[in-house]
């Protein structure tokens, strides 16, 4: 049993030392991209790395034994996975600075924690909705603009990271409820196939031209690899350890893409925005461990 635990905190750590640089990759390569060019050469790769490794792993012959129920569960998740992956990008291409995306983003695992306690019904705590308030006003501290206007007291991104937080947790709260029947081999592939159909029909749609570069195309390949990485070792914590406990991991990638974002583009959030995000991790942490009963009394 212990062995399982340390094998799911394991899978979430990977998952989020991954997913923190892809926010990265994905921002240098969306510098120079349209979106859907760069959607399409991403989960081309992402797609390829999936089947070789189900093929692997051999999880592929799931395929020929999937149930009614299951089919609809991956139709589901596909549309999921595209509401949820367009918006994801879509902030990252829209807000400046990866590491204030990724501070917002910790909205995500907020939700996925409600979803956790009022879908799956988890316990809900007085510290837990203390957690959550402080993850809320971090993520206002985040987005503040300056403005006096609604149209303006946001900075423009927000609301998008508030939509994609939503899919995010609806698709991983589906996934959490079926990953016991459909392998995380299955589920990650079916979720690069829907976004690389997606990306292809957006190509024809929005008919722009792009030039990819050597390091265009090197830096979507190499966020391509660690999104297949991250997504699939995340599948695997939820195999493991609950949603609630895996968020306490995830819940720090904030802090690693600071690191990183500053090392590779030199820029680091405004103060606010900085104080907001150790405010946004704070509050999920202290949901996260209040869920695992870190706070229980012996």
């Amino acid at each position: 049993m212990k062995s399982n635990i340390f094998k799911g905190y394991l899978f979430a750590f990977v998952a989020t030392l991954a997913f923190s640089n892809v926010y990265i990759f994905s921002k240098a390569a969306l510098n120079e991209l349209p979106l859907a060019h760069f959607g399409g050469l991403w989960y081309l790769a992402v797609t390829v790395l999936c089947l070789v490794y189900a093929a692997f792993a051999k999880k592929l012959a799931q395929l020929a034994h999937l149930t009614r129920k299951q089919v609809y569960v991956l139709l589901a998740l596909g549309g999921l996975e595209i509401a949820t992956t367009t918006l994801f990008f879509l902030s990252i291409h829209i807000i400046p600075n990866p590491a204030v995306t990724s501070f917002l983003g910790n909205l995500y695992p907020l939700m996925v924690l409600l979803g956790g306690i009022f879908i799956l019904n988890e316990k809900f705590s007085v510290i837990e909705i203390f957690g959550g308030f402080l993850a809320l006003a971090g993520a206002f501290v985040i987005s503040y603009s300056g403005g006096t206007t609604l149209k303006t007291f946001f900075i423009e991104g927000t609301g998008v990271v508030f939509f994609n937080a939503i899919f995010a947790a609806t698709a991983t709260l589906v996934v959490k409820t079926n990953v016991k029947h459909l392998s995380p081999e299955i589920l990650n592939l079916n979720r690069a196939v829907w976004l690389l159909l997606f990306s292809v029909v957006m190509i024809f749609v929005m008919n722009e031209t792009a030039t990819f570069s050597p390091l265009a195309v090197r830096n979507t390949l190499t966020g391509a690899f660690l999104e297949f990485a991250a997504i699939l070792t995340a599948y695997y914590s939820f195999k493991f350890i609950d949603v609630s406990k895996s968020s306490i991991v995830q819940s720090l990638k904030g802090i690693v893409v600071l690191l990183v974002s500053y090392l590779f583009f030199g820029s680091l959030p405004l103060a606010h925005q900085l104080a907001g995000g150790l405010l946004t991790v704070a509050g999920v942490l202290t949901m996260a461990l209040a869920q695992a009963g870190f706070f229980r009394k012996k």
